[in-house]
């Protein structure tokens, strides 16, 4: 994938024309991979950036106020003077300026696709307990499927709870440990206790069931949505 380095709007040749063209190849990649119905790393990706351009200019417009500035005129209408900077804008900082205001509206725009395609795909899944759900929950199995499939992706995953800057956050990890072949014999039941059997340091797992009614790719999109959902029902 054509990828957009992070710092790639201060990297390099800065000019408008080029980075205009470094952004719209970036975003033209990104778009097929909407197409395929596959949202991430590209949708964090673009939210990183659409963060750092945001600041760039939020310390561009601070930057301006420390300029030194002269008396202009005088409003006496108003009330107020006016002052205009000593120091004009640089072609650097002009070209800067250009580049982020051309960039920020076509990355909200790309930002917005991803998020219908997330909330779509969302829409799709069915997410429900396999058996009860034990008391602890932080740890255990995601059992995925989808319509047309019969393989059964079995997941392990376990919550964990991130301190930083003085602020808590929950984050899940989650990994493949195995696909079974789904049958009228080999149910998600069975293959649950499968999981038992084989893992022991798992007695009372909590398990759940990811079914998609569509084909959408599982790593770049079944499994980060997944994560998600799992954190509004794991309890910490």
């Amino acid at each position: 994938m054509t990828t957009l380095p992070k710092n790639w709007i201060t990297e390099g040749l800065i000019d408008f024309e080029y980075k205009k063209y470094q952004l719209l190849a970036y975003l033209q990649e990104t778009n097929k991979h909407f197409n395929q119905m596959k949202i991430y790393p590209v949708l964090s990706d673009l939210i990183d950036h659409y963060r750092d351009l945001n600041e760039l200019k939020s310390n561009s417009s601070e930057l301006n106020e420390l300029f030194p500035k002269r008396l202009d005129s005088i409003d006496f209408i108003e009330g107020k003077l006016n002052y205009q900077s000593k120091v004009g804008e640089d072609g650097v900082m002009k070209e800067l300026s250009m580049i982020t205001e051309f960039a920020l509206p076509k990355i909200v725009s790309q930002i917005e696709e991803g998020k219908k395609i997330y909330d779509y795909v969302e829409d799709q899944l069915e997410f429900e307990p396999v058996g009860i759900v034990p008391i602890y929950n932080k740890e255990g199995y995601i059992l995925m499927s989808r319509d047309k499939k019969q393989d059964i992706h079995a997941y392990r995953y376990k919550s964990s709870l991130l301190h930083f800057a003085g602020e808590k956050f929950r984050s899940i990890s989650m990994w493949l440990i195995g696909v079974f072949q789904r049958s009228l014999v080999n149910t998600l039941e069975r293959i649950k206790m499968d999981l038992i059997r084989e893992i022991k340091e798992l007695p009372n797992p909590a398990t759940w069931r990811i079914h998609s009614q569509q084909e959408f790719p599982l790593e770049e999109t079944l499994v980060p949505i997944s994560k998600r959902l799992l954190l509004k029902s794991v309890s910490m």
